[in-house]
């Protein structure tokens, strides 16, 4: 297994080299031809899925990751042993900070290589259905960008600019046609072959894989709930495919191609564990020590009967073992770093989507009538059950949570909004930190998370997007230009509140 993870990290390199102005397609570039089988496209592209998703920027390295937005949300505090990260603190957010788009792009040109490489219809849908959970996170960061011109590779360098709103639109036809792709291969009198290992999600089992699609495509609806006039639509494309099912705690979706707890090649860790854990000799990473609990967090995921906050995060004196956490109330402590609820090890599963994070969007597909079975309450308690056994918690230890936190089933539709996002908030701690930026943005819950302190920072709100990249401006000035001014406190994404 590690040669076969060193082969998948040397052809992600020599993918990553080739990135010059053609940055949005790597298989098309004259100047580096790629070759690869589709085994090796398939996990490699995956495994950067996770390290983006799991706060680890390209190469491993954390320049690009997410863990600005696990401070914005109030998971995480610039350590106070450091010299302030002024960008951070006062939100100096430039186009030469926070770039999420090349690594993002260059994801989706994996993909995009993955369906050219093979004429296996399942290869296909799933390169299909990660190239619309790549473009919604760019759409989600960025609002407008180039999508129909995207992967035309040197056909077009100069990519024009879609309207966010046109490429959900298209994310929602693209899955549709994936899970119709499956399913007609299923069913057909001479199957193909699966992915198998090479698929380091679902080994290669397909009706997971559209389980995954259709949530997938119903956090593409619900995502946009706030617009009136698409509802109803919205609504019928969610009813159309229901009968496949969504994943929940017993598939969720986590990958692992064979992570090794060693350096000897960047990137052989879990992603969440080589950014918040330790080197295979036991120095800290990076982030480990320049980032510590955030107050909020550590006091909203320790009140009111819930002790995950002893898990999520480290105490001064060492970690609080889950065992030890059998009573209703632990005592007071002083939370510091990333604790051992999610850093189980170098070699753990690193999550693309959780089952808690899926069960949530389910709860509230049903209260918002977008699923037309089921009980939002018991998808809400079931989110709560996954999201303390994805932290190595107990179902006790839930229940006597659950029973201080009830879903509020006689509360108003506002209520119960806010308690199923600000549950799906608590379970998304640190990993899912930029899904729960979404939310917030969404939802505006939960309603009280903090802004900076940093003398000086003064801000008006939340940030609510960050701007282009600085390479965008470099080689696409005219359509990026025409995008008109950004503003990372009043300009927003299509969906947001």
């Amino acid at each position: 297994m590690k040669k076969y993870l060193s082969i998948i990290f040397a052809t992600l390199a020599l993918a990553g080299s080739s990135c010059k102005k053609d940055y949005l397609e790597l298989s098309t570039n004259p100047n580096q031809p790629v070759t690869t089988t589709p085994n090796l496209a398939l996990s490699g592209a995956l495994k950067i899925t996770a390290d983006i998703t799991n706060n680890v920027g390209p190469g491993g390295g954390s320049v690009t990751s997410y863990v600005n937005y696990a401070c914005w949300m109030g998971y995480l505090s610039w350590s106070t042993s450091y010299q302030p990260n002024v960008a951070l603190l006062s939100y100096q957010i430039t186009s030469a900070n926070y770039n999420y788009w090349t690594p993002l792009y260059l994801n989706v040109a994996n993909y995009n290589a993955l369906k050219a490489s093979t004429t296996n219809p399942y290869f296909q849908a799933i390169a299909d259905i990660m190239i619309a959970f790549d473009f919604q996170a760019i759409v989600d960061n960025y609002n407008n960008a180039p999508y129909t011109d995207a992967l035309k590779g040197t056909a077009v360098l100069n990519p024009k600019y879609d309207k966010g709103s046109a490429i959900y639109d298209d994310l929602l036809k693209r899955v549709d046609a994936a899970m119709a792709s499956i399913q007609a291969a299923q069913k057909s009198a001479t199957p193909p072959a699966t992915p198998g290992t090479a698929d380091i999600m679902y080994k290669g089992d397909m009706t997971k894989w559209l389980k995954f699609a259709n949530t997938l495509k119903l956090r593409l609806a619900i995502r946009q709930s706030n617009i009136a006039s698409k509802t109803a639509a919205l609504k019928a494309a969610v009813a159309a495919t229901q009968s496949i099912g969504y994943i929940d705690a017993t598939m969720p979706g986590n990958v692992n191609p064979g992570y090794l707890n060693s350096d000897a090649f960047n990137g052989q860790q879990s992603p969440l564990w080589r950014n918040y854990g330790t080197t295979q000799n036991g120095g800290a990473q990076t982030n480990k020590n320049q980032y510590q609990a955030n107050s909020y967090g550590a006091t909203v995921l320790t009140a009111n009967s819930d002790v995950r906050g002893f898990v999520v995060y480290t105490t001064t004196s060492g970690a609080i073992s889950a065992t030890a956490l059998g009573i209703t109330q632990p005592p007071a402590v002083a939370p510091s770093k990333v604790g051992t609820g999610l850093l189980k090890s170098a070699t753990m599963d690193a999550v693309i989507m959780s089952g808690s994070e899926a069960l949530f969007l389910q709860a509230e597909g049903v209260k918002s009538g977008y699923i037309t079975t089921g009980s939002a309450e018991t998808l809400y308690n079931a989110g709560i059950n996954a999201s303390y056994a994805e932290l190595g918690l107990t179902t006790t230890q839930a229940a006597t949570y659950l029973a201080a936190n009830p879903y509020p089933t006689a509360g108003t539709d506002a209520q119960q909004e806010q308690a199923i996002i600000t549950e799906k908030w608590k379970a998304l701690a640190i990993y899912g930190a930029f899904e729960a930026f979404n939310e917030f943005r969404r939802t505006g819950y939960p309603n009280n998370i903090p802004l900076s302190v940093y003398p000086g920072a003064n801000p008006p709100n939340q940030v609510t997007r960050i701007p282009y990249p600085a390479i965008e401006y470099q080689t696409n000035a005219a359509n990026v230009g025409a995008e008109g001014n950004i503003s990372v406190f009043t300009s927003k994404i299509f969906w947001a509140k």
